[in-house]
């Protein structure tokens, strides 16, 4: 069964830190670019970091410098790990491969103050 599983999402404090997971199965996870969306409570989903199969990254401008996606294609895993935290990035957290159409169901990521 192909599928993204994601992990890592909870309640932190303004400032703090996460580690996200994005875990795929049932493919070849090499071949394919991932993506991170988030959605905020009454928001569209908004891009915020991809990474293709070799591990070239790309950032949205409001978590650039505080943000970093990484893969570990041997754990077949993508992570985004998070820092500096902000209220606006309190969202549920998604990751998708585009190309085929894949998404998995998401981690709520609450920043608190």
């Amino acid at each position: 069964q192909v599928q993204l599983v994601e992990s890592g999402g909870g309640l932190v404090q303004l400032g703090g830190s996460l580690r996200l997971s994005c875990a795929a199965s049932g493919l070849i996870f090499s071949n394919y670019a991932v993506t991170w969306y988030r959605q905020a409570p009454g928001k569209q989903r908004e891009f915020v970091a991809d990474i293709t199969g070799v591990g070239s990254p790309n950032y949205a401008d409001s978590v650039k410098g505080r943000f970093t996606i990484s893969r570990d294609n041997a754990k077949n895993t993508v992570y985004l790990e998070m820092n500096s935290l902000k209220s606006e990035d309190t969202a549920v957290y998604y990751c998708r491969i585009r190309s085929i159409g894949l998404w998995g169901q998401g981690t709520q990521v609450t920043v608190s103050s």
